[in-house]
């Protein structure tokens, strides 16, 4: 029905029946609407159920990281040690061909594995005086036995005064460093077995002009100085005025870090100003001191970091026997065993040290029949005896 005014109480749907919404007419005077794009509906619908809630932000997995990290690291070092072994041993073939094929006549074997079973190793520590009078002189400065204990975990160090008077295989008696001199490393090893009685697995020849190289390679050494030292020996200047005004070497009592220079020094320094007691005997035991600690650089794990590039050359200084296998194992020794410091003694005749009795009860002491005594007061100028630890027997 109409209203009055002719219009319709309803409103004009237009264009019938279509899909989505039905459109409708607008108002006067306003644009029509902008038709919406179709839907079908499925865009959205995710079926029946809670609407999904918003994706939460994934997660690090810290431990998965971390384990991958150490996992990468341990790849990296392995990898390191193999280079850096592989260097060192290079290094080894060539300190094994420097030493004289005679001398390992002398040797006896091995019965097996450092790690296991004891091996005695002498080090030969030959002349490396500058001076002209002395640049023929191939005595051997310093002598030392190193004994390894597995099953104790025992290095025992015995240092053997170089003017020890014993008998020389096939030459008579005279000083044991003239061994060396006389034969070489091989009939040294001959000497010393047969003063000791004890078999000799391997030697190590050094060097020690050129050791100080060494010791510079591996950053240098830490010892400790029982006591002030002033020594005038080998003027490092050619001019007799200038030696005649210099002061000499001088080291403070402490613990301090030597570099390769002041290290080769300090372990030759036969006469202390200080201390005119000082003798050719404490010369050995800064030997000792300078030995052990190059080796525990060795084994440390800065100079690990340093193989692949210093391994070739760290061993220029020595000729020895040992293989890389055995440095290695030597190495592990000295990390895990205790050091018991020996020395052999006597009565000084002036030239030469004629052996004390009681060095028979030291040799006991180093093959462990026998318990470690320190040396005890007695008629003999450098008694002989043993201690425990990093200080060598009559330190003070």
């Amino acid at each position: 029905m109409a209203s009055p005014g002719g219009e319709k109480p309803y409103r004009l749907y237009r264009g019938g029946r279509v899909k989505g919404r039905v459109p409708t007419a607008s108002p006067p005077g306003r644009p029509p609407r902008t038709p919406r794009p179709e839907r079908d509906g499925k865009g959205r619908y995710r079926g029946p159920g809670p609407k999904p809630t918003a994706r939460a932000p994934r997660k690090v997995r810290w431990g998965r990281e971390i384990g991958i990290a150490v996992v990468l690291v341990v790849i990296f070092f392995l990898v390191w040690g193999v280079l850096g072994y592989l260097v060192f041993r290079g290094g080894v073939s060539e300190a094994n061909k420097r030493l004289p094929q005679t001398a390992s006549t002398a040797l006896t074997p091995d019965k097996g594995s450092l790690l296991s079973d004891p091996s005695a190793i002498l080090l030969l520590g030959t002349d490396h005086s500058a001076a002209v009078s002395r640049s023929g002189d191939r005595h051997s400065d310093s002598i030392t036995l190193l004994r390894t204990d597995p099953a104790h975990h025992r290095l025992y160090y015995l240092s053997i005064p170089r003017d020890l008077r014993v008998e020389i295989p096939g030459y008579g008696p005279s000083k044991i460093n003239a061994a060396f001199q006389i034969g070489g490393p091989r009939l040294a090893i001959r000497t010393v077995a047969s003063y000791t009685d004890i078999p000799v697995n391997h030697v190590i020849v050094v060097n020690f002009r050129e050791f100080r190289d060494l010791i510079d390679k591996v950053g240098g050494i830490t010892v400790n100085v029982p006591r002030p030292i002033l020594s005038k020996f080998d003027c490092p200047f050619r001019s007799p005025v200038r030696c005649s005004r210099w002061r000499g070497w001088r080291f403070r009592a402490g613990t301090q870090h030597l570099n390769g220079r002041r290290a080769l020094i300090y372990s030759r320094i036969r006469e202390n100003l200080l201390d005119p007691s000082e003798s050719d005997i404490t010369r050995g035991e800064r030997n000792q001191q300078v030995l052990q600690a190059v080796m525990s650089k060795l084994a440390s794990f800065s100079t690990f970091v340093k193989m692949p590039f210093i391994g070739g050359s760290l061993l220029k200084p020595l000729a020895t026997d040992l293989s890389a296998n055995d440095f290695v194992e030597l190495g592990w020794a000295k990390f895990r065993g205790h050091a018991i410091h020996c020395r052999l003694g006597g009565t000084s005749t002036g030239s030469d040290i004629t052996p004390s009795e009681d060095n028979a009860k030291v040799i006991l002491m180093v093959l462990g029949k026998s318990a470690v005594q320190p040396p005890a007061p007695s008629g003999d100028t450098y008694p002989p005896g043993c201690v425990y630890g990093t200080r060598a027997p009559g330190a003070r």
